[in-house]
């Protein structure tokens, strides 16, 4: 399947001016950062005391204080789920270039950067969990993307503590999948959002589930954040090609 991707993706890198064209990954650790999430969430909600009555948002928190080890003990797990969701992106990455070489000769792919945005990382004294959002720090680069169908930014980091440091993911779904697939709904191209983008998809269920319709515009998103001094705009990237997993 990564043969025909970057064959059907060589007609685009002609006539792009520079010469160069930008390939985004998008993974993560699949269902090993679910399992974890799950488990911890079930021993947090174990470890919480019996005389308190349970949070309405049946969130659990762990203490350093309290729980030392449990909190260890997830933090290491979840490092654990970044790490692997790091090296599959790798993984695809590698995929991609070696194909790349045979399609075009000895060309660089080099990697600019990766980003995660499930994480928590520990800042200053503590830690900061982001959950669909990546670290903003100053000066740092900022990977935004966008859906199948609408661009993707590069952005850079202010660093504004106001908003620790974050910035958004993305612009987040406006359908659910359901309501995507659905019988009867309208699943055209133009309807989906998907026309002048070449789709390739495994399953047809994923391409209309993960169209640009699914989603909320993206634009908006970004010059909210612009506004609110939280990222600058260095890169906007419209998509021509995209594999949908």
């Amino acid at each position: 399947m990564v043969e025909e991707v970057i064959d059907r993706a060589t007609a685009y890198t002609w006539g792009v001016r520079s010469g160069q064209i930008a390939f985004m990954i998008h993974s993560g650790s699949r269902n090993v950062g679910k399992y974890i999430g799950g488990m911890w969430r079930d021993r947090a909600c174990d470890a919480w005391p019996k005389t308190l009555k349970h949070p309405e948002s049946r969130l659990f928190p762990l203490s350093v204080a309290a729980n030392p080890e449990l909190v260890k003990s997830y933090l290491q797990a979840e490092a654990t789920a970044a790490n692997y969701g790091f090296m599959n992106r790798l993984l695809l990455a590698e995929l991609l270039r070696l194909r790349l070489r045979q399609v075009f000769g000895d060309v660089e792919a080099p990697l600019v950067y990766d980003v995660p945005h499930n994480i928590t990382l520990a800042e200053g004294a503590g830690w900061v969990t982001r959950k669909g959002a990546c670290p903003a720090h100053s000066g740092q680069p900022v990977i935004v993307p966008g859906s199948m169908g609408a661009p993707s930014y590069l952005l850079v980091g202010k660093g504004n503590d106001r908003f620790l440091r974050s910035a958004s993911h993305g612009a987040g779904r406006a359908r659910s999948r359901f309501d995507m697939s659905r019988k009867g709904a309208d699943q055209t191209d133009s309807a989906l959002g998907l026309t002048g983008v070449d789709c390739i998809t495994w399953r047809e269920e994923r391409r209309i589930e993960e169209a640009p319709a699914a989603y909320k515009p993206i634009q908006p998103v970004i010059d909210v954040q612009v506004e609110a001094q939280i990222v600058g705009v260095v890169a906007k990237m419209k998509p021509v090609l995209t594999f949908k997993a």
